[in-house]
């Protein structure tokens, strides 16, 4: 089981890097550790950055529907900006107010090596914001405004 990378350490205020090849078996691997390693502990996302990794590569579950974005870019934050509690695996047992856009477009690399975009609204655009936000090597607690 791979271990979560707590605050402070240092790797989880890093931005990350672009992975050369998306379809990678050690990528694919790593994808598979990191859903075991995020469901074991009942998050909703888990980026590499977390699991000691300075790669640009993070997975949401939400409704048992387990999304994996690879290279992601976030093309547009839109809709009305909302405050909601967010957690963090890399902070056990912190939750924070945080003020997010509802909607987000972002465009990412899927498992297969093929581009994709989609637009999200709801907790699965707060989740990607959040996840994302590690791949720059920003903390939600850095976003809280309490």
């Amino acid at each position: 089981m791979l271990e979560i990378i707590t605050y402070p350490n240092p790797i989880l205020t890093k931005p990350c890097q672009p992975i050369a090849n998306p379809t990678d078996l050690e990528i694919k691997q790593l994808i598979t550790d990191m859903t075991k390693a995020m469901r074991a502990h009942d998050g909703l996302g888990l980026a590499a950055p977390q699991i000691g990794k300075n790669i640009r590569l993070f997975l949401t579950e939400i409704d048992h529907e387990l999304m994996v974005f690879i290279n992601p870019e976030i093309q547009k934050l839109s809709g009305k900006d909302t405050r909601a509690e967010e957690g963090c695996l890399s902070f056990p047992g912190q939750y924070l107010p945080v003020v997010r856009p509802d909607k987000v477009k972002i465009k990412f690399t899927d498992t297969s090596g093929q581009k994709q975009i989609i637009k999200a609204n709801g907790l699965l655009a707060r989740a990607i914001q959040h996840e994302f936000d590690h791949l720059e090597g920003i903390l939600f607690i850095e976003r809280t405004d309490s």
